[in-house]
């Protein structure tokens, strides 16, 4: 009988030989659970929450994602830290708030004090830390981002074009790696950001759908097309930037965007198909914890909106799943546990078996994986619009207040998952409002925000 041997043990046997191994071989390898398992982060550009089509979306064909959420935890209740792509990554790779990472907008890089998650990983670990595709925190595309190898830019900011070269370039690295080290590799794909650009170049479509033919396959409505009216100024001043109502677009048209953006997803799902085969051609399917996840949301019609940047469930709400085949839960939902882009920094460390930097504000996601109850705080906070506008969720209630704004907006996401009743002036809900706000000045205080965000502590004007 074959004794158990370890990859890396075996790999030090071959000379550091990258050999194919028998079924019998990856038998053994399968049966054997890494203290220090290889870590895959795929992150999408602006991917709504609803577009997997194993989640049950009809109108989208995803295989890749599907493979993935059947091999492992999709999340239901998941939320970005800050709904554009700079703000949203620094969360991600400092697993602090995007006021406290000094990255409130787009085009500011990290504060030198706080370590990205590469950085993190290269001081404390062996890890190989690997980088593919758009970083923007605060490059798009650069050669140079602290603590990773970078292997791939991309190419601009096309994601049609950029997205098959970091894919390519992530399928080539674990086809030719000879190392004995665990890697940490971060595919970070454009799409379905290319929406934007679409926006932009049907902004005045013509009075007829541009393909006849595509009427009956065009996508309805969503049932929150309509809102409520009594919004904060700030979300009714970025509905009325935008592209619909500078063209004026009537239901076919809204449909045909819809339709469009689907159409986005699926390109970069075909890309993330490309990194999950080359997972297992080159057997590392079971000894590889596989993350999945978006910078932020789109606005898909959902309140009359498109793009990101508001704090309504569509530009606020990513996908999220975690695999790893053979040790973690396979073809699970989990749709009660509120979790954030924040969560990914400290769940890394934890797989990784790495201690956290001294502040941190997410969570291991580990224990909701393994453990049959663990505990967990039932609310998250979200900022978004240059640190000026915050959002609370609870397992019940989602509150969103705008500095300096006296219209706030609480909604029951029980009963009201559409967002489509402002609750915050109904008197049978005062003590709801107030527990939020509480909330609100809380987490507040516990914040250490970037010097240089002066107008950060806003929030005592609701108490």
């Amino acid at each position: 009988m074959l004794e158990p041997i370890n990859r890396r043990d075996f790999m030090k046997i071959s000379g550091g030989t990258a050999l194919a191994l028998t079924a019998r071989e990856n038998r053994i390898f399968a049966a054997e659970a890494p203290s220090m398992p290889n870590i895959v982060l795929i992150l999408t550009d602006q991917q709504h929450l609803d577009t997997i089509s194993a989640a049950d979306c009809s109108h989208i064909q995803t295989p890749a994602l599907d493979k993935l959420k059947n091999r492992g935890t999709l999340f239901t209740q998941s939320y970005c830290g800050n709904p554009v792509c700079g703000p949203s990554r620094s969360c991600i790779f400092s697993g602090r708030t995007s006021s406290e990472a000094g990255v409130p907008v787009n085009g500011r890089p990290l504060r030198e004090d706080i370590p990205n998650l590469g950085q993190w990983l290269s001081q404390h670990s062996d890890y190989e830390t690997i980088y593919s595709g758009k970083w923007h925190v605060p490059e798009g595309f650069t050669h140079f981002i602290p603590g990773f190898n970078v292997i791939n830019t991309g190419i601009g900011g096309q994601g049609n074009v950029c997205d098959t070269s970091s894919s390519r370039a992530c399928e080539t690295y674990l086809h030719n790696r000879t190392s004995d080290h665990p890697f940490f590799m971060v595919a970070s794909f454009l799409q379905p950001h290319d929406i934007c650009e679409w926006l932009r170049i049907n902004t005045y479509p013509p009075d007829q759908l541009r393909y006849a033919e595509l009427e009956p396959e065009l996508p309805p409505l969503p049932d929150n097309f309509e809102y409520d009216p009594r919004e904060p100024d700030y979300v009714k001043r970025n509905r009325q930037r935008r592209d619909p109502p500078k063209g004026n677009w009537d239901e076919m048209q809204w449909r045909y965007y819809r339709w469009s953006y689907y159409r986005h997803v699926e390109m970069v799902d075909a890309e993330i198909g490309r990194i999950l085969q080359a997972l297992e051609d080159t057997d590392h399917l079971n000894d590889t914890v596989v993350i999945f996840t978006s910078d932020h949301g789109e606005g898909m019609g959902h309140h009359q909106t498109v793009r990101k940047s508001s704090l309504y469930e569509e530009a606020l709400a990513v996908p999220f799943i975690i695999s790893w085949p053979g040790h973690l839960p396979q073809n699970q939902t989990d749709t009660s546990h509120l979790i954030t882009g924040m969560d990914i920094f400290p769940t890394v460390c934890d797989f990784a078996g790495v201690p956290l930097p001294e502040i941190m504000r997410g969570r291991s996601l580990r224990p909701l994986l393994t453990k049959p109850d663990p505990a967990w705080d039932d609310a998250v906070v979200c900022e978004s619009n240059s640190n000026r506008g915050r959002m609370v969720r609870t397992s019940r209630y989602k509150y969103i207040a705008y500095a300096k704004d006296e219209v706030d907006q609480l909604f029951d996401m029980r009963e009201d998952p559409g967002e489509t009743r402002n609750l915050s002036a109904d008197p049978q809900y005062a003590s709801v409002l107030k527990e939020h706000r509480e909330r609100l000045i809380e987490w507040e205080r516990q914040l250490v925000v970037a010097p240089d965000l002066k107008y950060a502590n806003v929030w005592w004007r609701k108490g």
